[in-house]
């Protein structure tokens, strides 16, 4: 396959199996990416996320720009050789952080002045900015640099915010000049469907390897989400990659795959496996829970992954009332191995014809457990 090639080899209704072209080499869809937001995915090293089937790591442009620096990550020979990740890297624009971490921002046609929210100094990033940044990374897959708007927001605010979204767009795409890196365009448009399909035509009109839905996650209904994703997903174009970012849940992922979504990311798995949750295939586990103190079996029967191999729930809970840092790497261990196996076998259920078996199965495992 050439770079940037996306080739559809199964499809069930929406869903789609799938195979995308990167610069270091192919990764099959639906994927789920690890977010190793600063370089790191945190608590694993990339040796235990390839052994857990990850295929696509996460960089994030406003923290890495902010430290190390993109240009000390260059010197060192690039993100990949950096955090010694020899697959897939994608990094996110930095609009999302610029809008809801940063401090007094202040934002113009040609980009934002923000403070850092380490130590209060001045940056300006423009979405020529932003691609200078994501090139010296070495990146992947590059986000175009898009104004994130929180939930919720007026027609005026969303109308305006699309508009200034499509036009650095088209500044992201006349700066790209690393030919290895392959930019997608984000979809905006709130939780309008009349809006998403307005910004989808915008976006869409400018020919890129792939394409994001952003805006979503941020703090809306959930539902509101799953209700859009059927009306807006397979309107995308059908020989690109679609991305819905920072999302979500295993219910989350198995909805927008159905809807026909190819790619995902979020620090779900790794944040909430720290604070003591643990996703399985019979729902969530809280292992701070009295039961499981002297609970001799495995987080989960059906998974193979480390941790489920060698430790008890009752070692687990201990770890974790004590604060140790071996809690959170082996809860760590097990999510982002979960995740990566709900992927694996979507791609198989896919590609086998028993799409909807695989979706209704998962659905009755995971819906109404993820709301406990």
């Amino acid at each position: 396959m050439a770079l940037g090639e996306f080739k559809v080899h199964a499809t069930a209704g929406n869903a789609r199996r799938a195979t995308l072209m990167t610069a270091h080499g192919p990764v099959q869809t639906p994927v789920f990416m690890a977010v190793g937001t600063k370089a790191t995915v945190k608590a694993m090293t990339p040796e235990e996320l390839k052994e857990c089937g990850t295929q696509v790591v996460l960089g994030n442009t406003y923290h890495l720009h902010l430290r190390p620096g993109e240009k000390t990550i260059a010197k060192m020979g690039g993100l990949h050789k950096f955090m010694n990740w020899d697959g897939p890297i994608l990094t996110d624009s930095g609009g999302f952080q610029v809008f809801s971490l940063s401090q007094l921002r202040n934002m113009s046609e040609e980009g934002v002045e923000f403070r850092s929210h380490l130590d209060g100094a001045k940056h300006f990033i423009s979405p020529e900015k932003s691609m200078e940044i994501q090139m010296d990374l070495g990146s992947d897959i590059i986000m175009a640099f898009d104004e994130c708007l929180q939930y919720p927001a007026t027609d005026d605010q969303i109308e305006k915010s699309m508009a200034l979204t499509y036009r650095w767009l088209l500044r992201s795409r006349d700066a790209m000049t690393r030919k290895e890196s392959l930019l997608f365009g984000i979809v905006q448009g709130g939780l309008s469907l009349n809006h998403r399909l307005k910004s989808m035509e915008q976006i869409c009109s400018v020919d890129l390897p792939g394409y994001a839905l952003g805006g979503f996650s941020v703090g809306e209904p959930i539902h509101l989400m799953h209700e859009l994703l059927p009306h807006v997903a397979p309107k995308m174009p059908a020989n690109k990659p679609r991305y819905l970012m920072g999302v979500g849940t295993p219910t989350d992922l198995i909805i927008a795959i159905d809807s026909g979504i190819d790619m995902f990311d979020c620090v779900m798995p790794t944040r909430v496996a720290r604070n003591g949750t643990i996703y399985t295939w019979n729902g969530k586990v809280s292992i701070k829970r009295a039961e499981y103190k002297e609970d001799p079996s495995a987080l989960d029967p059906e998974c193979d992954c480390y941790t489920c191999r060698n430790y008890s729930k009752a070692y687990l809970r201990h770890l974790f009332l004590s604060g140790e840092i071996l809690g959170s790497r082996l809860n760590t261990i097990h999510n982002i191995h979960f995740y990566m196996k709900v992927m694996e076998k979507a791609r198989a259920a896919i590609a086998e014809g028993r799409w909807e078996e695989y979706k209704n199965f998962c659905l009755a495992r995971f819906a109404k457990k993820e709301k406990s």
